[in-house]
């Protein structure tokens, strides 16, 4: 292992040497190293396909390797399960939330580990709520332990998984994009959990693409390329550009400013929308080539404002007006029709059919056009097109007919924006369009929306990441509790200018 950004002289708790995994036609793994200390966080950075995901899945029990070493606290060990890596006090937060939506928060954390009254015969409900509670105020945050799972937000949901995974008193905890559905005020209540798991001596394997978050809470920084180990830095003296072109093996120009500002064609114009408490009296339009970027906290009202425009929830009021002329969207079947499309935030659920191929994916939306006589499809034209898309977007997939859940996250997103370029809607709404994407992506993914925007498409952009709002849009509506509070011209706003209007609460009362 590289001496560079080493914390001291202790022994590793976890050390992984010459790590080999290959999988159907796949290589993931070549000579991989890794190690962790005991109190340290070591962020592990890749693109997606870099073999992240699949080393640590090796650590966890999940995968088993082909070659190669495994040791904690300097002895070597075999993992052949889940519960073999948990018994030595390894566990994981999955980028994707495992979670049962009926149950309550405290049931979710210590499901199959309830604790017991009248002779183990019975679950201490009470007892289960005052330690989750205790796991909660430890977080700094305010979830009552009997909520059902399934009434949260996404960013509930993540702290719940998160209160799992530290409900286990883990010696290596690892955090696969724990910050992904979470808002700047949650992102550092989850920091000063992770301060203190540090000082209680717990090493902590932070695997994510925020740049910022690097260098706020890791000490080390190991970089994966392509299967392969590149190398390992001090998080604190080494340049975001040099752990970049490490992940990605070239240099990204720049990023820059939204140029111009569309045509002068209004394409959407939205008036007086209204849902309960979640959208109150919600007013914009939108031009042909323009990108409108919509800023604002979680829970600020953007993702429910897309939703009803694209006809997924219903309104108690107002009108939306498409090309000029009014229009009732009571369905998305309606959206589409009027040339609207919405890629959502949850992706999993609502973007894809994860137990399709990826072609299938792609022209799903498209489905009618390859029909050849009355039952059957064209096979052939339908694999030539969702191949186009794969090779536009750089889906890593080994052909068009694997199986969407194989896939890595990002690349399951590359699939979702696949499917709506090809059905070729004028207007294109982006929940979340990077979340989970590593930086390369990003990068394609921006010039991508720049020339649809460039080639007339209309496109509303939602995200959390203030850099991305202000490195896209042409203007940015800025919300918060279910109003928007301020419109910027995006090529002049700043962050602090977005966050001022984005926490106008009491304006927003008024």
């Amino acid at each position: 292992m590289s001496d560079k950004g080493e914390p001291n002289a202790r022994r590793p708790v976890v050390e992984m040497l010459g790590i080999e995994k290959s999988f159907p036609g796949v290589r993931a793994l070549n000579n991989v190293r890794f190690d962790l200390y005991p109190g340290e966080v070591h962020a592990l950075m890749g693109e997606n396909g870099a073999g992240k995901s699949t080393l640590m899945k090796i650590l966890t029990g999940v995968y088993q390797p082909d070659a190669g070493e495994i040791r904690v606290d300097a002895a070597p060990v075999a993992l052949p399960g889940p519960n073999a890596a948990q018994a030595l006090g390894i566990s994981i937060i999955h980028q994707e939330l495992f979670l049962m939506n009926h149950l309550s928060a405290a049931q979710n954390i210590f499901i199959g580990r309830e604790p017991r009254k009248g002779f183990g015969i019975f679950v201490d409900e009470d007892q289960m709520k005052r330690d989750a509670a205790a796991i909660f105020q430890r977080m700094k945050v305010n979830i009552p332990p009997g909520a059902e799972v399934g009434h949260m937000t996404v960013a509930r949901q993540q702290l719940v998984e998160i209160a799992k995974a530290l409900s286990y008193n883990a010696r290596v905890l690892i955090m696969d994009e724990p910050t992904s559905a979470l808002n700047e005020t949650e992102v550092e209540h989850l920091f000063t959990v992770i301060d203190d798991l540090k000082a209680h001596g717990v090493g902590i394997v932070y695997i994510t693409h925020k740049m910022d978050e690097v260098k706020r809470i890791a000490d080390r920084v190991t970089v994966m390329r392509d299967g392969q180990y590149i190398d390992t830095l001090p998080a604190a003296t080494t340049p975001m550009s040099t752990i970049i072109q490490l992940m990605v093996g070239r240099e990204l120009a720049d990023q820059h400013r939204a140029t111009g500002h569309g045509t002068e064609e209004e394409v959407l114009r939205v008036t007086g929308l209204c849902r309960g408490t979640a959208i109150r009296d919600v007013s914009f339009s939108l031009r042909r080539g323009e990108i409108l970027g919509f800023a604002g906290l979680m829970g600020a009202g953007r993702t429910e404002v897309a939703r009803a425009v694209f006809g997924a929830d219903p309104i108690d009021r107002g009108t939306i007006h498409v090309r000029g002329q009014e229009r009732r969207i009571a369905t998305p079947a309606d959206a589409v029709a009027e040339g609207i499309a919405y890629l959502s935030e949850d992706r999993k659920h609502f973007g894809l059919v994860t137990g399709m191929s990826v072609r299938d994916n792609i022209t799903m939306a498209s489905w009618y056009r390859y029909i050849s006589g009355r039952f059957f499809m064209r096979d052939a034209v339908m694999d030539g097109v969702a191949k186009e898309y794969v090779e536009k977007l750089r889906v890593k997939t080994p052909s068009v007919g694997q199986i969407t859940r194989l896939l890595s996250g990002g690349n399951q997103q590359k699939v979702v924006i696949g499917k709506w370029l090809l059905r070729d809607c004028d207007i294109l709404m982006f929940d979340e369009p990077t979340r989970g994407i590593d930086v390369g992506a990003k990068a394609e993914i921006y010039r991508l929306l720049e020339q649809l925007a460039a080639q007339g498409k209309a496109i509303i952009v939602i995200s959390s990441e203030l850099p991305e709002v202000l490195r896209l849009s042409h203007r940015i509506a800025v919300m918060c509790e279910g109003r928007i509070t301020g419109e910027l011209d995006g090529r002049t706003a700043t962050q602090e200018e977005i966050m001022t209007l984005a926490t106008q609460r009491n304006a927003a009362a008024a």
